[in-house]
């Protein structure tokens, strides 16, 4: 657990690392909740022949967005969390 008497300690010894406790079910607060809308797209009625070919789509659906940070830090935006201290 991140409340833990040995991780309160590490993190008390990093002045730069700030440390949040947020809900245990928050996808709201996830990033990657709208990173996964983004990309499901179209997936809605898809009939993968198998395991392979769905990971090498979602891989394909990935791709382009690494190179859209716009759409990334509309992700992060909105959580409503920054990325600034």
């Amino acid at each position: 657990r991140h409340t833990s008497a040995d991780m309160r300690r590490r993190v008390a010894e990093r002045e730069w690392l700030a440390v949040e406790q947020l809900p245990g079910y928050a996808p709201d607060l996830n990033p990657v909740e709208g990173v996964w809308s983004a990309m499901r797209s179209g997936l809605a009625n898809l009939v993968p022949g198998g395991i392979d070919q769905l990971a090498a789509l979602i891989r394909a659906r990935l791709r382009p967005m690494q190179y859209r940070p716009e759409l990334l830090e509309g992700c992060l935006a909105g959580t409503g969390l920054s990325l600034e201290p």
